[in-house]
């Protein structure tokens, strides 16, 4: 006799989802992590309420305008998530030479430009005319997956640049710093590699049947799954290592240290 579960695994996910971007927005705030990390603080509050907004107005709304606030928290959730790139890099490699930091930064930039443009079909240039509320909504979802992609790949090298180089500057082992960029690097890959299995599968596989289809879109969704158990996890790597302090430092002495210029220390103010 098998137990009548009551919820799907798709509820699980949600609720553990949220609640746990619920305690990591509680643990920047409470540990004063959200001065030092305002755009990734900004990133999680953002990605709560789109989760919120996706299970309260899913069905009570017309579609059409329930599209148009969905694809617009997206299109607003890839500008942050660009913002937190460029704020934990920024901390992550402080001290480095604007060159240096310029050179490869526009490297970087370069590379995940290119490969998003090999990155996928792209559709018609008919099919982005803004003539109409659907060809706008078509260029918002467009406009999101790419910046989307785009994000992710940089991330991705962001992640790699910090576990290299990462100990020479503001990011060695046990800093914000390098936790958070390990945190993002992680989610981007896990959703580049679930992007790519699924473009695979799509390519290889032609259901004939629907019960073939249904097996089909049975997969899609255990993928889809997989990565929100990665990003439950991540959120849960953030709570935990944000509440700890870096090397013994409290929030008001990580504060201090930034605030006051490096120099100073050297040279004391005269009488």
């Amino acid at each position: 006799m098998h137990p009548n579960f009551a919820f799907s695994a798709r509820q699980i996910l949600w609720v553990l989802t949220f609640s746990s971007q619920l305690v990591l927005l509680v643990v920047l705030l409470g540990r004063d992590r959200a001065r030092r990390y305002p755009w990734f603080t900004a990133s999680i509050a953002l990605f709560a309420l789109r989760l919120l907004a996706e299970d309260l107005l899913a069905g009570r709304m017309a579609p059409l305008p329930l599209q148009e606030i969905l694809l617009t928290l997206a299109d607003l959730a890839a500008i942050v998530s660009l913002l937190v790139v460029i704020e934990v890099a920024r901390r992550a490699f402080e001290g480095a030479r604007r060159s240096l930091w310029v050179v490869n930064a526009a490297g970087l930039a370069a590379v995940a430009g290119v490969l998003v443009f090999l990155w996928g079909p792209w559709p018609a240039a008919k099919e982005l005319a803004m003539d109409s509320t659907l060809g706008v909504l078509r260029v918002m979802q467009f406009s999101a997956q790419k910046l989307d992609t785009f994000v992710d790949l940089l991330t991705v090298g962001l992640g790699l640049a910090v576990i290299l180089f990462g100990r020479r500057f503001k990011a060695g082992w046990g800093t914000h710093n390098q936790k958070i960029a390990i945190g993002l690097s992680t989610i981007s890959v896990a959703w580049i590699a679930i992007q790519r299995s699924w473009q695979l599968v799509a390519q290889s596989v032609h259901p004939s049947t629907q019960q073939e289809y249904e097996r089909l879109m049975a997969l899609g969704g255990k993928l889809v799954n997989a990565n929100k158990v990665v990003y439950i996890g991540v959120l849960l790597w953030w709570i935990i290592w944000l509440w700890i302090d870096e090397h013994g430092k409290t929030a008001a002495n990580l504060e201090l240290t930034e605030e006051i210029p490096a120099d100073s220390a050297q040279n004391p103010p005269e009488d």
